[in-house]
């Protein structure tokens, strides 16, 4: 009788303590799962805003990155540019492209080129007159052996010196009037009308006329006039005949003649007859 009196009690202890295991299994389970994260649940800061502690990765070049440039060819950048055919000829029949080729790409020598255009050359006329040796001044009076910006034009001193050097005969002066830079030879004025190449060696500014240096292009003196041929000498005069009657010498027993210009035949008979009576009467 007593068990059955405390039965409900003990089945209400049971209960409590199932309900109280219960409250305490469903609030520790979230807390004891582990948290589950994955790379991209993880926040990436923008790359404008690097941490400051992160090292800055300096980006590689692309792969299409244009290579470096390679030895300086004047007559590749005129052809480049274009409207140079003459002169490009020139330097090739002279070889001076090669010697340029050389002192540009083998010693830390300056250049500036003063390069006439085709029209220049078709103002100029022929080139065929000139000999090989001046066509080749004719080029290196176009060369100046220093690397000139068009700043440095300003403030240049003159005559200038070229390759062809800087005497009489190769006189170059430059000058300036605002932008513009003018060019004299003392056979031709122009000026500089743009520049073709720079890169701190050699410098190339196109010019609308031909440089001509009085070497190659002053016109000769005339051949001095030959002097006069001494004058022969003159002959002596000829003593004119006397008009005295020379006496002939006479010889013993010999009939002495007269010169006695003949007045005619007879007179000169008689004058004979009578000489040479005298002589028988002595």
């Amino acid at each position: 009788m007593m068990m059955q009196q405390y039965q409900p009690l003990f089945s209400l202890t049971l209960l409590l303590i199932f309900i109280s295991h219960s409250t305490k299994t469903l609030a520790q389970g979230p807390a004891a799962a582990p948290a589950i994260t994955t790379p991209a649940a993880v926040p990436v800061p923008p790359a404008s805003a690097p941490s400051v502690t992160s090292p800055v990765v300096v980006p590689a070049p692309p792969a299409d990155a244009p290579a470096p440039t390679g030895p300086t060819n004047i007559t590749k950048i005129l052809e480049k540019a274009g409207g140079f055919n003459i002169l490009i000829r020139l330097l090739k029949s002279t070889q001076i492209d090669k010697q340029l080729y050389s002192q540009l790409n083998n010693t830390n020598s300056e250049l500036t080129l003063l390069a006439p255009s085709d029209g220049a050359f078709s103002n100029l006329g022929s080139l065929n007159s000139l000999s090989d040796e001046q066509k080749t001044q004719l080029l290196q009076f176009h060369l100046i052996p220093d690397f000139i910006t068009t700043q440095k034009f300003q403030t240049i001193s003159n005559p200038v010196r070229t390759q062809a050097g800087d005497g009489l005969e190769y006189p170059l002066n430059i000058t300036t009037s605002g932008n513009a830079v003018n060019i004299s030879t003392g056979l031709v004025n122009t000026s500089i009308s743009g520049t073709v190449y720079s890169d701190g060696q050699l410098a190339i500014y196109q010019v609308d006329s031909v440089l001509q240096p009085y070497g190659v292009f002053a016109p000769k003196p005339p051949p001095p006039t030959p002097a006069p041929a001494p004058a022969l000498a003159e002959e002596k005069p000829k003593k004119k005949p006397s008009h005295q009657v020379p006496v002939a010498e006479v010889k013993s027993g010999a009939v002495p003649t007269l010169n006695i210009p003949k007045i005619n035949g007879i007179v000169s008979i008689g004058v004979t007859l009578l000489a040479a009576a005298a002589m028988n009467f002595l």
